[in-house]
């Protein structure tokens, strides 16, 4: 199982010094950070980061205590991504440490999780010499190109 929003938001809260047994977090922070931490993974989402982090249809909609199936691996950059997000709300400032650490790990959910468009060639141009009528069909053109309609984080949707 994945962690659940509240645990990435008091995770975020302990990296800027604020989560320890001294501050008690008020519900009305809580809620803030969930805010910040949904509108953060839409943005990631909309980016090509999939995670499998469930996103609301409303901010009135997100649970704070819903579980999430995100990968171990993104883990820390989204509690640490979260941290400097939230951070000048308290006046708080981020060390240097939390903000490479956020970078990096950014950098590695980039490197891992994000997926380049597929290009695709016009319908009008020709197939060229190496495509033969007798491997694929009778048209001296490539295929039209797929409209993929996005469907969450698997991709496009295939009909059968």
């Amino acid at each position: 199982m994945g962690w659940t929003k509240r645990q990435f938001v008091v995770q975020a809260f302990e990296e800027i010094g604020l989560a320890s047994y001294v501050f008690d977090l008020t519900p009305d922070q809580l809620q803030s950070a969930l805010w910040k931490l949904d509108a953060m993974m839409a943005e990631w989402n909309s980016m090509g980061i999939r995670l499998g982090y469930p996103l609301p249809g409303s901010p009135q909609y997100s649970d704070l205590d819903a579980q999430t199936s995100v990968p171990d691996m993104a883990n820390s950059a989204i509690y640490s991504s979260l941290g400097v997000r939230i951070a000048p709300s308290y006046g708080k400032m981020i060390s240097p440490d939390t903000r490479s650490m956020a970078k990096n790990a950014y950098n590695a959910l980039l490197k891992a999780f994000s997926a380049p468009i597929e290009m695709q060639l016009p319908g009008t141009m020709p197939s060229g010499a190496g495509n033969k009528p007798w491997r694929d069909y009778d048209n001296p053109y490539v295929r039209r190109p797929v409209d993929p309609v996005l469907a969450g984080e698997d991709g496009p949707l295939e009909y059968n």
